[in-house]
């Protein structure tokens, strides 16, 4: 049986973990912060003293880390100790650049590489119906395709080196300047009078439907399972959220694309998370909105 080192056990990864074991992989797994390498070993997964001891024995190695300076610092320490051939899955939401750094590191050690952050929060990688959205290699993507079958609902190969990542950043620009316009049209429902119920029976089945109000609706009531329901415990966090949209950011003024609804949801998103809501799921930007903290 395959065996995979994990690296990153934090809340996406430890389920992913989980997920992998219970299909039968042996997964050798190693985080620097102790609370979350233990929450892998509850899940099944054998603690390694070190990302290089993690990846010694590995077929395939996968990555969740916060930014692509980790990514980076970890490919740094693991290609040297993988054995010839392993395959490099980095799951992490990083920018294109370092992604495609990562590939060409990976490369220079005759090693197969993909890009495959994902989507769906916890609740998806608890529930192993995530999202996965890879760059690379169709060698890489026909290896990679049986481990991530462990943990997703859906995978979608997006092309070369980096494009996992800008379907990534793209998808979730749009999901940002979303929740920001359904909570709008919420808030004001409020002002006039509207009753939210009455709204959402509306502009769900209308021209106004998108997956922000269907599955997230920053209201409680009308989506029993939203956040808002639960007072906005995440789910997604804003702070996450400001980080793709600031991802987004980047890679926009890189590229020369002009995107002025992600740069405004971007500060909206930091405006929110600096106000004390960058813990709280995403979804409550409607409070900052209604000028409200409830």
């Amino acid at each position: 049986m395959t065996t995979i080192g994990f690296i990153g056990l934090g809340n996406m990864g430890a389920p992913m973990a989980g997920n992998l074991v219970k299909k039968g992989f042996t997964v050798r797994g190693f985080d620097l912060v102790p609370a979350n390498l233990e929450a892998g070993v509850t899940r099944g997964v054998i603690a390694a003293k070190s990302s290089a001891d993690a990846v010694a024995t590995a077929d395939v190695v996968v990555t969740m880390l916060p930014a692509g300076r980790h990514v980076l610092s970890v490919y740094g320490d693991t290609l040297k100790a993988a054995k010839l051939g392993t395959l490099f899955i980095d799951s992490s939401t990083i920018d294109v650049a370092s992604a495609r750094t990562a590939h060409e590191q990976a490369s220079s050690h005759k090693m197969l590489s993909l890009d495959a952050p994902v989507s769906g929060g916890v609740g998806g990688a608890e529930a192993a119906t995530l999202t996965f959205m890879a760059g690379g290699t169709d060698a890489a993507f026909a290896k990679a395709k049986p481990v991530i079958e462990a943990m997703a609902k859906k995978i979608v190969h997006c092309g070369a080196a980096g494009s996992g990542q800008a379907a990534k950043i793209c998808n979730n620009m749009i999901l940002g300047i979303s929740m920001i316009a359904v909570a709008e049209g919420f808030a004001l429902a409020e002002k006039l009078g509207l009753d939210k119920q009455a709204l959402f029976d509306v502009a769900s089945t209308s021209s106004g439907q998108c997956w922000a109000m269907t599955s997230y609706c920053p209201v409680p009531g009308p989506v029993p399972a939203s956040p808002a329901n639960n007072g906005y415990k995440p789910g997604f966090a804003s702070a996450l959220m400001l980080k793709d949209l600031s991802l987004a950011q980047e890679a926009a003024q890189t590229a020369g694309a002009s995107t002025p609804l992600g740069a405004l949801a971007a500060q909206l998103y930091r405006m929110h998370s600096g106000a004390g809501g960058a813990d709280a799921d995403f979804s409550s930007i409607i409070t900052m909105i209604r000028g409200s903290k409830d």
